[in-house]
């Protein structure tokens, strides 16, 4: 017998090669109809596969992400098989499940593949599904692996398998289908009833631009159709919602080719929208006690080498600027935080002058690769709200709730009120991946994961997401599409004050190394900027769209009231234009709506006479006729309800 914990520590006693789905059928019928794939000691293992030790077991279902992932990998052996069978002689590579759906990477050869062929794919697919087919698992030898490709002339796999050893190479087979795989199956392809191919575009194999361009397949999966109908739904709605549809239809931001891919130009409506954004931290940040400085937009290289970040990112930053004067070398800035380190080292401090708290709207600039880049989402100059708070040991508990408070306070006056904290740490398996020793690793995520218990702070604790440097606590927000981004991280760092050899002059009258404080509640303005269009559909927030509201005269008659309500409105604070064109008020009406303006105000003779508006909000309801009073308060309330003090 062998003893199986559960994740709720309950212990079931089985026989020894029992499988996962046995595990499942004792528990209750139900949860053994919908278990598609488990984890067993830290591995993921398929529902069929013989349990022969003591150990822990979770057990995954399509509800589960783990369960999702397994689906979805499934799915790509079942698209891949279909896809050698319409395109005899391709060239399969990898074929992983991603975060919605799954992908395989194809050398199609002579072959090509376009959307109008989708829908034939997708057949063939399904046909294939239908014959219920078990996901079986089998060890290979290193040579049979390498004779089975070598058969099939497939490169790709062959360079696969030279970098493993025997006794770490699988096959999968189903149907008539074999692939290298891992493994992390759905016990048969029968459970997958929609597949969807979303689309296709060019991918370097092993994502390097010197070699061959394959062709990756986008697809989905579901067990239902009904999901992939809802699915489908989302999508058209997140086209709609596309960040950059929205800024060139709101006049925010454009792209220019001579400026240089992946440099945004904001636009005058955008530029004013990015100040208030900045004006809105600011104001807050200020009276939380930091103080702003600037640092210039590049550095010497050895800056970035005495921080680790050279060594870590050098390949990602852009070529270093050489000056006349010989071996000297500069680098556009990839990062804020070893320039705060310098105006830390520029004073003398005692532990009664910490903490010190440095804020900077700081832009930076990373070379990505031409196919990475995606509108505001991925760029290659972009602005930090970077802070970093240098503190002694005793203050990091309060200082790291303080701007856990600040944090909540930026995403909730921007509508980003459902999301989960993740406290991101190292991977214990991986320590070549960080720098610093041991010991500060362990009290840096302790101080996280104690600060997160004592805010009350829904968390989960994901290793190998930490930085080289520190742990960091993440804020992964769930938008209005359903969609989860990283908004907002605070990291704990004792790394780069070793390395910058930052003190502070203690009670003792010794000298101490501060801990420093990373944070950033926007991360980058751009990114920001483009899941706030997303998630609003552009309907921004009242106190921060940068026009709220339109004059819409009946007539040329009017114009003059109009610039007299204008006026008025300004006084207000209230940002408002007029839009005078020759055209009717119906026209006016349905243009101002496509442009999200949140009021519109019709004026005519019976405003003119009676000194008020005719007040119409964004989306088509009539708030009557009122004075410009009324509607200043209406404006200032609206905006209190979603901006409180902090």
């Amino acid at each position: 017998m062998i003893n199986i914990t559960l994740p709720d520590g309950a212990v079931k006693q089985m026989e020894s090669n029992s499988t996962p789905f046995d595990v499942a059928l004792e528990i209750s019928q139900g949860l053994a109809r919908n278990v598609i794939s488990a984890n067993f000691n830290g591995t993921t293992v398929e529902v069929s596969t013989p349990l022969k030790e003591d150990g822990t077991l979770t057990l995954y279902t399509w509800e589960n992400d783990e369960g999702k992932k397994a689906f979805w990998h499934s799915s790509s052996h079942v698209v891949a098989q279909a896809l050698q069978e319409l395109y005899p002689g391709i060239k399969l590579t990898i074929g992983p499940a991603i975060e919605n759906g799954f992908y395989y990477d194809v050398d199609f050869g002579e072959h090509t593949i376009s959307e109008k062929d989708f829908s034939t794919v997708e057949k063939r697919a399904l046909e294939i599904a239908r014959g219920k087919h078990n996901f079986k698992m089998r060890e290979v030898s290193k040579a049979d692996a390498l004779n089975f490709y070598n058969s099939q002339n497939n490169e790709y796999k062959v360079e696969l398998i030279e970098n493993l050893n025997d006794g770490e190479i699988t096959f999968c087979d189903h149907s008539t289908f074999t692939d290298l795989c891992r493994g992390g199956h759905i016990p048969n392809t029968g459970l997958i009833k929609a597949i969807k191919i979303l689309n296709v575009a060019g991918a370097y194999w092993r994502g390097d631009e010197n070699n061959t361009q394959l062709t990756r397949v986008y697809g989905i999966s579901f067990p239902k159709q009904k999901q992939l109908t809802e699915y489908l739904e989302l999508l058209e709605e997140a086209k709609k919602r596309d960040h950059r549809k929205l800024g060139k239809e709101l006049e925010l931001f454009t792209f220019s080719q001579k400026v240089g891919q992946g440099l945004p130009l904001w636009l005058p409506k955008g530029a004013a929208l990015r100040e208030r954004l900045e004006n809105f931290l600011k104001s807050a940040q200020k009276k939380a006690g930091y103080e702003m400085v600037v640092t210039p937009h590049i550095g010497q290289k050895e800056l970035y080498v005495t921080s680790g970040h050279y060594a870590k990112y050098g390949e990602d930053s852009f070529q270093p600027i050489h000056t006349p004067k010989e071996d000297e070398e500069f680098l556009l800035k990839p990062m804020n935080c070893p320039h705060h380190c310098e105006i830390y080292k520029n004073s003398r401090w005692s532990y009664k002058d910490l903490p010190k708290r440095y804020a900077e709207f700081g832009t930076v600039y990373r070379y990505e690769q031409s196919g990475e880049l995606h509108g505001l989402t991925r760029v290659r100059g972009f602005t930090q709200d970077d802070a970093h708070i240098f503190c002694t040991n005793d203050q990091l508990n309060d200082e790291f709730k303080k701007v856990i408070d600040l944090t909540l306070y930026v995403l909730g006056s921007l509508g980003f009120d459902n999301f989960t904290a993740q406290v991101s740490v190292r991977d214990l398996e991986k320590p070549e991946k960080y720098i610093g020793e041991v010991e500060n690793w362990e009290k840096a995520e302790q101080a996280i994961i104690e600060a997160a218990e004592e805010k009350g702070l829904d968390f989960v604790i994901e290793s190998g997401e930490a930085a080289f440097y520190g742990p960091k606590l993440d804020f992964m927000i769930k938008d209005a599409l359903g969609r989860n981004w990283q908004l907002g991280t605070i990291q704990v760092d004792y790394n780069l004050p070793e390395r910058f050899d930052l003190t502070y002059k203690g009670s003792d009258n010794e000298l101490h190394r501060p801990v420093m404080i990373h944070r950033a509640p926007f991360g980058s303005l751009e990114r920001f900027v483009a899941l706030l269009l997303e998630h609003t559909g552009g309907n921004f927030p009242l106190w921060l769209i940068p026009t709220q509201a339109m004059l819409l005269p009946v007539s040329e008659k009017y114009e003059k009231y109009a610039e007299k309500v204008l006026n008025s409105l300004e006084n207000h604070e209230i940002r408002a234009l007029i839009d005078n064109r020759n055209e009717t008020v119906g026209k006016k009406i349905r243009e101002t709506e496509l442009k999200k303006i949140p009021f519109m105000l019709v004026v005519g003779e019976n405003e003119e006479e009676n000194g008020t508006i005719a007040v119409r909000r964004h989306g088509g309801e009539d708030l009557g006729n009122i004075s410009i009073k009324d509607f200043a308060n209406l404006i200032s309330n609206e905006i209190n309800s979603t901006l409180k003090s902090f």
